[in-house]
């Protein structure tokens, strides 16, 4: 086996890990949507508003005020959502849009941020069918 075939079949078996475009939230009707569908779910560190979607994937949106922090907090917090989200993304729900807001002061662990994604994005889900 050459050095070529070696590795397509390496990234043939993994799972495609990036944070595309098609996983964001980025209109206004879309954030406006899961605001106004009034199914949110909370934690000490986050609060998670979710809607369906319809599509055959989940999409992310946050909003991350100045109450946070200046900037670089702001942007640790991000940057560790889009990275929970990421690294779980195969174990969340088909078919929902998140939007996800800090509420702890201070940025956690990024294992302490995936479980609470995980843990909200549940309740979130049996909160949707409760409502239908």
């Amino acid at each position: 086996m050459t050095q070529a075939t070696i590795h397509q079949t390496a990234t043939a078996d993994m799972v495609d890990q990036r944070f595309g475009a098609k996983y964001r939230l980025r209109r206004k009707a879309d954030f406006q949507r899961a605001y106004q569908r009034h199914r949110a779910v909370s934690d000490g560190l986050l609060l998670v508003y979710a809607c369906e979607n319809d599509l055959a994937h989940s999409r992310l949106g946050m909003s991350v005020s100045r109450k946070v922090g200046k900037a670089v907090e702001r942007n640790r917090w991000k940057r560790l959502i889009r990275e929970a989200f990421r690294l779980r993304r195969e174990e969340l729900p088909i078919g929902l849009d998140l939007i996800v807001i800090p509420k702890a002061p201070k940025p956690p662990h990024l294992t302490e941020l995936q479980q609470s994604l995980i843990g909200l994005t549940k309740r979130a889900v049996k909160k949707l069918a409760a409502h239908k």
